[in-house]
């Protein structure tokens, strides 16, 4: 009796792990290689402006940065949630 038990729950978790859980599959995007990814960049003629981002809301340690430079396009290090901009013209 306790064999049968035991067959039958090696049965049931091999046919599990051959079908699956029957979710849904999500791919993890931040596993994902962008390194190929040609979005295009900001028209940045006549236009100046910084996001200045930080690891936490007391905005003492700089992360990250994106802006135009009149002509420019510049992005470095990491976007938060935490964040300040400065901007204007270039004329």
């Amino acid at each position: 009796m306790q064999a049968g038990r035991f067959i039958s729950g090696a049965l049931l978790a091999a046919g599990l792990m051959l079908i699956g859980c029957g979710g849904p599959v999500v791919e993890d995007t931040e596993a994902q290689d962008l390194t190929s990814r040609e979005d295009s960049l900001p028209n940045c003629n006549g236009v100046y402006y910084e996001y200045t981002y930080y690891s936490d809301a007391s905005y003492t340690t700089v992360v990250g940065g994106r802006g135009c430079d009149c002509s420019f396009w510049s992005a470095w290090g990491k976007i938060t949630e935490f964040r300040e901009y400065v901007g204007g013209t270039c004329w």
